[in-house]
Parts: structure tokens; sequence; C-alpha cells
């Protein structure tokens, strides 16, 4: 991103600042605005450091003045603040992705043609969106906040009209004041896959398509380049800790989904009609589109010269029966007449490759491309179903669910007593038995019922909408091989084996590991699989031989830190590369990476570098999430970079040149002994300091935070009141909100310290303090590892997490534990800055650092009032707006923070 100073990007921020005080003015009268410039400037004065105190007790007399009404708006001004600069921001970056090259044209500049195009031939490159509660925004405000985007670029394109524009943003600013922020309930799954489908329409429909046919015409691969990259989805099909995702939720994703891609097809389709009025008289045509049009129901005589119109029509009238027999609804223009529908979407890939051909053979090589292509590419993206419906589930409820199949069917009484030598021995004969467990003259507890109805419905779905519709099933906390054999046992129970003999699951079974211990235990397990023969054909399709792991980011960072949770990533990576390249299994690595660094997240390209050599090899698949799908996707420009920018990461990791083993097993040395002082760094303070887990539940929101209608899923797995038990998402979240973003950076100041210390003398620490600025330069784990300590270190505020801290229930420990945290930011500090060879955070990054001081100061009030109505609401105060107000100052601090969810 280019400087946020420059003179467009601050008219733009000038501008939506002076309509929003316009509209505080006229709705809320000049008394509120002049309140609201005073805690600005002084907000502004606070965040340079060093200002006299007795603003901040000023500051503080002020916010305790407030009534409810007033610091509810007050609130909402600076949240809405934080929103326009975000839109001016947004803008700035797309101004300069489109002055500079694009990620994609340097990736094909740098690597040999035929080298991506023997790549990408056999590849999968899959985001997955996941529904995770941290997008708190209303899909009314995301629509408002498009509708400025658009007019601030209108602004500048058209000059002219900059009147009538300043207008229209008044009147949406206005709108956007008077709309509710707020949801007055919580979110419900078909919320949620609403929700997605928004982006669908504004980016995915369309710019994935261009993506291939961009990229084709690069390689001069045309048709022949397969859509190696496709959409995946965790919304209406991820169980686990959620107790309203079901086998029905899982036909309303993918009806809801299919109804998106059918709507984007008929409406191309009948747009093609039109727009092809080639006449037979003068443009020649091939015997297959002439059969094509003859068989379509279209007859009327004023088109009896025009085969395209007339076999387009068809084609529309045939989609519109195929939707209407998968029983999906969307506005569509009524065909001329019957048709037979589609058996699947390759048939209509078929009727438009003879449209296709015949124009290319009859000198209408650019009509085709121009106005069939993308649509032929999109098919072949999202077929008839759209994304790929991933199924989740906890291994606990499988073990659960089995074990009643067993002593229902009188096969073993006690599943659960059995170690795990002997679960692998029963599963095995189980699985290769042709005898069922499951009888419909039982009777199954609602848990089991629930279970044989997902896989039921899964095969039920892969017949309706193809088997790309459903193809993996995900095994949540994998601990043993047994975990991943008892989800292979329900796929037999439900008619989901597939093949010859012997048959096989129909759906991949993917472990998922996720704490530090599941990580370390990943390499073991999987060799289980590989090298029973048996097993392997069960689970592994034979003519890929293809196995995915998942890796999960934000329950091993909850669990062992920044640093151990992202070196244990790291080595379980590169055993399992090790493995499947002994074993002759092609690896396909799923990475759980969250909006936050706390989660796993920060650049994707940087982070797909990061990853050890040969780890990726064409085969990737990583979520997205939160927020940060809006701020992805919700605009279809920045979505094209995105997109852009994971398919040459991914271009450029899987052809990237082996490193030099030597020099990389000593970093990787260095790396182990810090990340194990980091490790017992971070678990002392959160699980092994006494007081810490009062201390987090009352010195952060995290109480309010599991109050407020940002998601259909519970914030925590069993209310036990345990830091254990808590999700990872609303962990981070706490931490994000009270500006101590303690899961990116904890631990590695004191990892960094301890590993110099041991050296000895003065002499071998520093030779160990060079080999850390060797390896952040040389080393792309590590470097990126810094740069997103460092953004988080930078977010970090003290003085503001000072104010939280006065909150903590214990007023003795409170005090001590902050200490400690304050200690270890400054130590992690120093660490990095010498190891950068930095005099400020951020500063080789100085449109980040720009960004941050502009932004951040309008973020600070709202931390200085949610902690003043936290007081309020545990106090006693019973008044509803105060709850309301806490909920505001936590969608406000989110939007301003951006991606700490």
């Amino acid at each position: 991103m280019s400087s946020p100073n420059t003179p467009l990007l601050r008219e733009d921020i000038r501008l939506l600042g002076r309509l929003l005080g316009a509209t505080l003015k006229t709705h809320e009268g000049d008394d509120l605005f002049a309140t609201v410039e005073a805690i600005r400037q002084a907000s502004t004065t606070l965040a340079h450091g060093d200002a006299d105190p007795a603003i901040a007790h000023r500051l503080d007399a002020r916010l305790k003045k407030l009534s409810s009404d007033q610091t509810i708006a007050v609130v909402r001004a600076f949240s809405y603040f934080s929103l326009l600069a975000n839109i001016a921001e947004d803008g700035q970056l797309i101004r300069a992705q489109s002055a500079g090259v694009g990620p994609l044209t340097r990736v094909l500049a740098q690597q040999p043609g035929a080298k991506i195009r023997d790549l990408l031939q056999s590849a999968c490159l899959m985001p997955v969106l996941t529904a995770h509660p941290t997008e708190v925004r209303r899909k009314s405000i995301l629509d408002a906040e498009r509708d400025i985007a658009r007019l601030l670029e209108a602004r500048e394109r058209e000059p002219e009209r900059r009147t009538e524009i300043d207008e229209a943003l008044l009147a949406t600013i206005e709108t956007l004041w008077a709309t509710r922020m707020l949801r007055p309930a919580k979110l419900t799954v078909a919320d949620e896959i609403e929700n997605a489908l928004a982006y669908w329409r504004s980016t995915f429909l369309t710019e994935l398509p261009a993506l291939h046919t961009r990229l084709a015409a690069e390689l001069a691969a045309g048709e022949a380049m397969p859509s190696f990259m496709r959409l995946g989805s965790w919304i209406g099909g991820d169980r686990d800790g959620h107790p309203h995702v079901n086998a029905d939720t899982m036909r309303a994703a993918l009806t809801a989904q299919a109804s998106t891609v059918f709507e984007h097809y008929a409406n191309s389709v009948h747009a093609l009609g039109a727009e092809l009025s080639l006449s037979q008289l003068l443009a020649p045509v091939s015997p297959a589109l002439l059969a094509l049009a003859d068989a379509s129901p279209d007859h009327s005589p004023q088109r009896a010269d025009e085969p395209y119109r007339r076999a387009l029509t068809g084609v529309y009238a045939r989609l519109i029966t195929t939707a209407r027999q998968l029983g999906l609804a969307f506005n569509a223009r009524s065909p001329v007449g019957t048709a037979a529908p589609y058996a699947g979407s390759e048939e209509f890939a078929a009727d438009l490759a003879i449209v296709a051909d015949s124009l290319a053979a009859h000198h209408g090589q650019r009509i085709a491309r121009l106005k069939l292509a993308p649509l032929q590419r999109a098919v072949d993206v999202f077929g008839f179903h759209g994304a790929t419906l991933d199924l989740r589930q906890s291994s606990d409820i499988f073990e659960t669910v089995v074990a009643e199949l067993f002593a229902r069917a009188e096969v073993c009484q006690d599943y659960a007593a059995l170690n795990e030598a002997e679960r692998i021995d029963l599963l095995t004969r189980e699985l290769a038995h042709s005898r069922p467990l499951v009888s419909a003259h039982l009777d199954y507890s609602e848990l089991t019922r629930r279970e044989l109805a997902v896989f039921d419905a899964a095969r039920q779905l892969r017949q309706r909408f193809g088997e790309r519709a459903i193809d993996k099933h995900i095994v949540s906390h994998t601990e043993a091989l047994s975990d991943l054999l008892e989800v292979a046992l329900l796929q037999k129970e439900c008619g989901l084996f597939t093949g010859g003999a012997p048959r096989r699951c129909a759906l991949m079974v993917v472990p998922l590991f996720e704490t530090i211990a599941d990580l370390e235990r990943a390499p073991a397990i999987m060799a289980n699989l590989f090298a029973d023969a048996a097993l392997r054909v069960r689970l592994l399709a034979p003519e890929t031989a293809l196995q995915e792991v998942m890796l999960g980011y934000s329950d091993s960072n909850k669990d062992g830190g920044f640093l151990a949770s992202h070196w244990q990533l790291y080595q379980s990576t590169r055993a399992l590369v090790s493995l499947t390249d002994e074993q002759g299994v092609r690896l396909r690595l799923f990475h759980g990476r969250g909006g936050s660094v706390g989660r796993g997240g920060g650049p994707s390209f940087e982070a797909i570098l990061a990853q050890p050599a040969g780890s990726v090899r064409g085969q990737l698949r990583l979520t997205e999430q939160g927020e940060i799908i809006s701020a992805k996707y919700a605009d279809a420009r920045i979505g094209r970079h995105n997109l852009e920018l994971l398919a040459a990461a991914f271009i450029e990791a899987s052809l990237a040149p082996a490193s030099d083993r030597e020099r990389q097993a000593e970093y990787e040395a260095a790396m182990a002994e810090i990340a194990a002082c980091s490790h017992a760094a971070y678990r002392d303070l959160v699980y092994g300091t006494e007081g810490f887990a009062d201390y987090f539940f009352s010195a952060t929101p995290i109480a309010e935070i599991m109050e407020l209608n940002i998601g259909s899923r519970p914030a925590s797995r069993k209310p036990t009141g345990r830091i254990e038990d808590l999700r990872a998402i609303p962990w981070v979240f706490s931490w994000g909100q009270c500006r101590l973003l303690l899961p990116g950076w904890y631990g590695v100041g004191s990892g960094i310290e301890a590993w110099l210390a041991a050296a000895g003398s003065p002499q071998a620490r520093r030779e160990r303090l060079q080999k850390l600025k060797t390896m952040a330069s040389e080393w792309p784990f590590f470097r990126s590892l810094l740069s997103n300590m460092e953004m988080v270190l930078a977010k970090t505020d003290l003085a503001i997490g000072a104010r939280y801290s006065r909150l903590a229930r214990d007023a003795t420990r409170g005090p001590l534990i902050f200490g400690r945290i304050r200690a270890e930011w400054e130590l992690s500090c120093q660490h990095l800055l010498v190891i950068t060879g930095q005099g400020r955070l951020l500063e080789s990054q100085p449109a980040l650092e720009q960004a941050l001081k502009h932004r951040l100061p309008y973020v600070d009030p709202l931390n200085y009032l949610q902690v003043e109505l936290i007081k309020r609401h545990r106090e006693g105060h019973t008044d509803e707006r105060i709850k309301r107000g806490i909920h505001l100052s936590i969608n406000g601090i989110s939007a301003g923070l951006r991606n700490t969810g």
C-alpha cells in the first residue's frame, strides 16, 4: 500500500469526516458535535505519548459525565469515523494496485511458462470461507460501505459531478447514521449462509473465472488449462461445537449456493442470447450448433436464421428446468418453452462448448473468448454446486456414536474401554465386512440419529449436485488413527463407500491436528495409516493417492503461544512432507488460518512462501475467516488482487528451489530452542499463574463479547469458565479489544532472551544475536513471523491495556499479572528492533505506520468509553443502553483495528 499521506487519501478522509460531522450536527445537535471534537482532540494528543497527564484526567472526567444516550452517540460517531477511514484507505489500496505491477504478472515473468502449465495440470488451490464470529458488522452496514466506496471512485473519475456526488455521499452517510449497527438477535446459520453469498455476487462468481482466463491467456494454455482454483465453504457443514448445524443446514447451504450459481448462469446465457445475433445467412455454423438450435423450443420465425440465439434459448430452457427439478429459487425470466433438464454441469458445459467451437471455427474466436469463455470457466469452477461444502465434527462425537452402534449391534459392548490397538483391529474388520451395523429396527440416541442423518444427507446431496458438492470430512481434535477410521465406518454404514473391490470412502477423511500435542503426534498417526495396506486402500483414492491434512493455528496458539505454535506447525509440516514422500502419497495441507496474527493470520502471500520447502507442490487449501472475508472480497477490485496474490504465492511456493539444508538445519536448531523457552514462558503465564483465568475474564470484555450477536456458534465449547474450554476466536478477540493483543506476541521476547543468555560469554551472545539477524534476512519463515509480530506489537497500547487491567476483580494479583504482560511486551519489542535493525516499530513499513498513526486516535476513545461502560455494567446498572453502548464499542474497535478477530 502506498503512503496514507498521499493527497487523494487525505482529501477522501477529510471529505468523509466533514460529511460525518455535518450528519452529527443535523441529527444530534451542535453540543454533541462539540463533545466528539473535544474527545477526538484529547485522544489525538494522548496518542503521541508525551501529553500532559492532566489531559487524561480531564478526558476521564468528561467521559464519566456523559449520559447513556450521549455515550451511545459518541461511540457511534467514532465507530463510523473508523469505518469511513477504512473505506478511504481501501480506495488508496486500489489506486496503488492499479498503478503497480500485479503479483501474478511478477511470478509469471520469473518462472518458465511450461513449468507453470505442468504444475497447474493437477493443482488444487482453494480458499475456504468459514463463519467464525469475528465479523461484527451487519450486512446493511457492509452494503452502505460499498455504496460509499463506489461514490468516492466516481467522484475521482468524474470531477465535474462532484457537487452531485457529495450530496449522494452525505445522503448515504445520513442513512448509515440512522441504521442500527447491532443485530437484535443472534445470527442463525441461514443468516451466515446468506451473508457469505453476498461475496459470491460481488467478487467470486466473476473474479475467479477471470483469473483463470487471464492466466490461461498469459501461459498460452487456452481451455487446456484446468480450473485449479476453486472455492470451499464450512458454512452449514461445520458441526464442531455448533448445535445448530445438521443435515438440514447442509441442504440449505448447498441449495442456496446452487441457486446463486444458477441465477448467474441464467443471466449470462440470457445476455449471450441477446448478443449473439449472428445470422446463418452471413456467418456459417457447425452441424453440432445447428442441431442444438433445432432442438430448442424457440420456433420464432423472427430467429429462424439466428441459430446461436435459438441454441442459447434452448440452453436457457434446459437450465431453468434443471433448477426447478433441483428445487432452486431465484429471479429468472420464464423460458420460451419446455426442455429436458441437464443431468449435470458437464452436459451444460458441453452445450456451451458446441457454441464456442462453432464460433471459433467460423472466424468468431474473439467473440467466443470475450463473450462465452467467462461463462464456460465459471461452469468449470462452480459446477452446479457452487463451493465444495466441508463437513467437520469433533472426534469425541464419533467415538460416542460408533460405541453406540457397536453396542446396539452386539458387536462390542464397551468400545470406549478398548485400547488404541484393539480399536484399530475392530474398526478394520468392520470396514471390510459387508454386513451393516445400522438397522432400521433398532432405536438410537438423538446424537447418533443426528450424525447418521448428516452422512445420509451427504450421499443425497452428492447425487443431487455432483460429487464435488461434498467430498471430504474433517475430524477435529484428531488424537489417534481410530478417530479417522470411525468416520470411515460411518461412511460405510450410510452408503458412502464407492468404487470396485475393495470399496473405499467417497469422502476423504481429513485429520485436523490442533493443539501442540496433537501436532506433535500427527506424523506418527499418518504413518500408521499409510503403513496399513488394508486401511490405506479404504481411505486413499488409488488413482490419486492424495491425502489432505489440516493444521490448526488458533488452538495451537491458545495452547502454546505464538512462537511455539508456529514452530510446531513448521516442524509437523516438514515431517509430514518427508513421510508422504517416503510412502508415495501426495500431500495436501489445509491451513486453518484465522484473521488475526494470534490465530495464524497476517498477509497470505508471505505466509505461503514461509512454508517449509516442498510442502505446497500444487496442493493447498486455507481458511478465510471472519472480518477478513469482508476486507478481502467485499470489493471486486480488492478481491481480484487478493485472489491474484493467492495464486502467485501458490505458484511461487510450489516451484521454489530446495533450500540449503546445512544452513537450514542451523536455523531450525536455534528456533527449536527459542520456541521451547517461549512455550514455557507463555504456559507459565496463561496456565501456571494463579488467578490468571480470573484476570482474563474480568480485565477483558470477554463476558460482554459472549453476549454479542456476532455469530451462531457458542463462544465456549463447555460452560466451565476455563480458558481451556474457551474457543480460540473469543480468546483472541478479547485481547484485541483491550488493545494488548497478547496471543500475537507473548513469550517471544522471553524465548529469545533465554536463548541468548544460554550462550554464556558476551562474545557468544553477540554471535547468537548475529545469527538471528541473518535468519531474519534469509529465512522466510522467521522473517514472516517477525513481520506479523511487529504489526501486533505496534497495535498494542499498554496505556489503554492498563485501563482494562483496573477492571480485574483481584486488586492484588491484577497489577502483578499486568506487570508481567508489560515487561514481556517491552522485552519482545527490544529484541525485535535489534534483530531487524530498526529504531522504532514499523520503521521499515512506513505505509502501515502512518495508517496506524492516523487510525488509532479514533479507536482510542472507543476503548476509553468501553472501559467506563463496563464499569457501570458490572456495578449493577441495569440500563439497557449501557449494554448497547458496550456492544457498539466492540463493533467500533473491531472495525478500527481491522484484523484482530
